[in-house]
C-alpha cells in the first residue's frame, strides 16, 4: 500500500510518500510545495492544490494522511490559514479519489516515539531510523509528513488489518463525494 503524508502549510506544504512492506516502510519520495509569500491568498491556495494534485496523480497513493487542525487561542488566525491549506489538500485528494485520514500530532508522536510530547528532534530521529535514512529530511515539513505516513502504516500492519483502537478513535476518513447525474 502506498501512503502519502501531508504537512499543510501556507508557505511550505511538505509531503512524504512511503510504501508499506511486510517489515515496515520504504521511502518512495519526499518534497515540498512552496508558495509565493507575496501572492494573494487565492493564488497561494491554488498553488498548493495544483502541487498536491500533481503529486497524487503521479504517485497514486492509496490514502492520504494529514495532521488534525488544532488552534492555540493566542493564534487563531494561524489556525484559520491552516484550515484553508488543509481544505485544498482535501480537495486535491477528492479529485484524485484518494481517501483522507487525520491524526492529532500527539498521536503521531506517540506512534513513532512512545511519547505524545516528543520533540521534533526525537520524531526526526525515529523517521530516519524507521526509513533507514542517513540524515533527517529537510525542511522539517517533509519529516513531519513522513511521520504522518509512518503512523498510518503502523495501524495498517496491525494483526486485525484495521486501525488499532487508539487510531480508530481519531480517524476522520473522507467519505466518497456525491456526484451530480
Amino acid at each position: 500500500m502506498r501512503i502519502i503524508g501531508i504537512d499543510p502549510g501556507l508557505q511550505c506544504t511538505g509531503y512524504g510518500i512511503v510504501d508499506v512492506c511486510d517489515d515496515g516502510c520504504r521511502l518512495v519520495e519526499g518534497g515540498v510545495v512552496r508558495t509565493d509569500s507575496d501572492a494573494p491568498l487565492e493564488l497561494r491556495l491554488h498553488s498548493i492544490f495544483e502541487g498536491v494534485a500533481d503529486v497524487m496523480r503521479e504517485m497514486q497513493p492509496a490514502i492520504a494522511v494529514v495532521e488534525q487542525l488544532y488552534s492555540k487561542y493566542r493564534h487563531p488566525q494561524t489556525a484559520v490559514l491552516m484550515g484553508h491549506a488543509r481544505g485544498v489538500i482535501y480537495l486535491a485528494a477528492a479529485a484524485a479519489a484518494v481517501p483522507v485520514e487525520a491524526y492529532p500530532a500527539s498521536l503521531v508522536k506517540k506512534s513513532l516515539t512512545g511519547s505524545g510530547r516528543a520533540s521534533k528532534e526525537q520524531v526526526g530521529r525515529m523517521v530516519c531510523h524507521l526509513l533507514s535514512l542517513a540524515s533527517r529530511p529537510q525542511p522539517d515539513d517533509i519529516t513531519d509528513a513522513l511521520a504522518l505516513a509512518i503512523c498510518h502504516s503502523r495501524g495498517q500492519r496491525s494483526r486485525s488489518g484495521s486501525l488499532p483502537p487508539a487510531l480508530q478513535k481519531h480517524s476522520t476518513a473522507a467519505h466518497p463525494i456525491a456526484r451530480r447525474k
